[in-house]
């Protein structure tokens, strides 16, 4: 995995750099203490996680997480800032973490295990790994009818039964084929193959009935010119 840093404070990049280079096998393709020249990089080169300072001169690390929560393909946002008011608003876009400064050693080293635990689940031969009552369940990826955010871990569902894997819903949908899944909304994923019915909702959305599952799972405004194009609507 690859990352970049965007954090306008020399020192806090530089500490942040030796946790990330002694700590995990995750490397740094770039440094910005510019957020609108870290937009334009991130646009072409679509890093795997991104660690973001919130007080940035120009445009401010929470619009710009917000910008970023929109594109096709779903960096890990890891904020990392002096305030803990923004925490619910990082929340709310699907941040992977929201880490405090002055950093905390222990802290950061166990943010960067879990995502490499998560990343090293990669799935092989159309198999992937899931949890259900404290067992390792393996399962076909094309088996999952859609998958669903919750909190820190991702809800699997496949034939009506609940699995979970322990990383945020942006990075789950990474590991998955994206000709076969979409990202309808940003707490949910849904197997394309599995939709049975489409339901128009209001301001000019849908709902989707999923084979085998009772849910109604929406697709959001943000969303919605790119599920056209992919169903022919």
């Amino acid at each position: 995995m690859n990352c970049i840093i965007v954090d306008d404070e020399f020192p806090s990049r530089e500490e942040l750099k030796y946790f990330i280079s002694n700590f995990s096998n995750i490397k740094i393709l770039e440094e910005f203490d510019d957020s609108i020249k870290a937009l334009e990089y991130i646009e072409v080169n679509k890093p795997d996680i991104i660690f973001l300072d919130i007080n940035m001169p120009k445009l401010d690390g929470m619009a710009l997480g917000k910008i970023i929560s929109h594109f096709p393909k779903q960096s890990l946002i890891i904020f990392i800032t002096a305030h803990k008011d923004f925490a619910v608003d990082a929340f709310e876009i699907q941040a992977y973490d929201y880490i405090l400064k002055p950093y905390s050693e222990e802290r950061i080293v166990s943010t960067l295990k879990n995502i490499e635990k998560c990343s090293d689940k990669k799935s092989t031969n159309n198999k992937i790994t899931l949890w259900k009552d404290n067992k390792m369940m393996v399962k076909s990826i094309i088996d999952i009818s859609y998958c669903e955010a919750s909190e820190r871990e991702t809800l699997i569902f496949i034939k009506g039964v609940q699995y979970n894997v322990n990383c945020s819903i942006s990075e789950f949908y990474n590991r998955l084929p994206k000709e076969l899944f979409f990202r309808s909304h940003r707490s949910y994923i849904i197997n394309i193959d599995k939709i049975t019915e489409i339901v128009p909702w209001f301001n000019n959305t849908y709902v989707l009935k999923i084979q085998g599952e009772k849910i109604d799972i929406p697709v959001s405004r943000n969303n919605i010119i790119e599920f056209k194009q992919i169903m022919g609507i």
